[in-house]
């Protein structure tokens, strides 16, 4: 088992790619993190992860795994090497904190579990929205049964998602490209912790609508619940209306975004080589650094019906919508980006808890995302296992 004696989280990083430079503002501010390995196929990113956190940087994920000061394992890799690395951390001792969506097939899924499981060690999915300090505490609220059971909820995305950077197999959905695996996982992980109840029927269709960017773009589901709720999820990354409007124009990081920048990623993605451009936003590139995020993190606009309320998660709180009046349940503003995702691998690595985002949370993320797509190729209903 890894070290864990000094109470600190001891982080070795497979991927120093765009996760993880969003996820750097986070290991940077938060004491109980201490960066003390990288792997990574870029010499600049791995000379640049040496320079700024005095760490060991490795041109391969095995031999990080192998490293006895790492504890824990943040993999940001591209979708397809999650199962393997996860596995290869967790047979090596190490605690494994994976970005969403953890795999591709359930398959990979419950092998990730299963390794982590024979291991002894604790497996995280994650970063993603349902971590967000606004859905936590929506999540919180409606635990407390002050506003009954809930029954129904919204959830609407409309961001420029498709043209930004990409790989090529980011662009085809057979190999995990598209919106549903990388932005349909965050939807289904929110609106899931809200409801707090399986997903057990999906009807949705998906859209590809620009032969240039050929992985789906935009889908709208319907989620049929155990404890009878429901919910309708709205996403489009083709880049034209943007629903940040209605969060007043504070972006998904939780950082001010200008109305007038209409049209940037289409216009940046025209501007140079597609393979360039997507460098420049990884850790190392020339576009990665971000300013400091004065609100919570978000992911556009959500209603959750309740019998006797709805609640609306914000960048800056909850705002509960009664019989009488409006009630705004206020956040303080963040100190550390994504401090909830920390709270959670603390928790299992140095504390022994067991995280709420587990492989098998995880799992039936990734179960709602293959019924999305399956639903709308085969025009009909999908059930799911109870």
């Amino acid at each position: 088992m890894a070290h864990t004696a000094d109470g600190l989280l001891n982080i070795g990083v497979i991927g120093l790619g765009r996760g993880f430079a969003l996820m750097a503002p986070t290991f940077r501010a938060d004491p109980r993190c201490r960066l003390v390995a990288a792997a990574d196929p870029r010499p600049e990113a791995r000379t640049r992860f040496e320079a700024e956190f005095s760490g060991r940087a490795y041109d391969d994920a095995e031999a990080l795994c192998a490293d006895p000061t790492v504890n824990l394992v943040y993999i940001a890799s591209p979708h397809q090497h999650h199962a393997a690395q996860a596995i290869a951390a967790a047979r090596a001792g190490k605690h494994v904190l994976v970005e969403k969506p953890m795999a591709l097939e359930p398959s990979a899924c419950r092998a990730m579990i299963a390794a982590a499981r024979e291991a002894g060690v604790h497996l995280i999915v994650g970063p993603s929205h349902g971590f967000d300090a606004s859905i936590a505490k929506a999540a919180e609220l409606i635990a407390t049964g002050d506003y009954g059971a809930v029954r129904m909820a919204q959830a609407l995305n409309y961001t420029d998602f498709l043209y930004r950077p990409r790989r090529p197999e980011e662009l085809d959905t057979a190999q995990g490209g598209g919106v549903v695996f990388s932005q349909g996982a965050h939807q289904i992980d929110v609106i899931r912790r809200l409801v707090g109840s399986p997903v057990t029927r999906v009807r949705a269709q998906v859209g590809a609508w620009d032969p240039a960017r050929p992985a789906d773009g935009a889908y709208t589901a319907f989620l049929s619940f155990a404890n009878g709720a429901a919910a309708s999820l709205t996403y489009s990354g083709y880049g034209r209306y943007d629903t940040d409007e209605l969060m007043g124009w504070i972006g998904e990081t939780g950082r001010p975004k200008n109305p007038a920048a209409y049209g940037a990623a289409r216009r940046r993605l025209s501007s140079g080589a597609e393979g360039t451009l997507k460098a420049e936003r990884a850790y190392g590139g020339a576009g990665a650094d971000l300013p400091p995020a004065e609100h919570h993190e978000h992911f556009g606009p959500i209603i959750v019906s309740c019998e006797r309320a709805d609640l609306r998660p914000l960048a800056d709180g909850v705002l509960v919508y009664g019989d009488e009046k409006p009630q705004l349940h206020k956040l303080a503003a963040p100190t550390v980006p994504r401090k909830e995702v920390i709270d959670q691998a603390w928790g299992a690595v140095i504390e022994g808890r067991a995280p709420l985002h587990t492989g098998e949370w995880g799992l039936a993320n990734l179960e709602v995302c293959l019924a999305i797509l399956r639903s709308s190729a085969e025009g009909r209903e999908i059930d799911l296992p109870a």
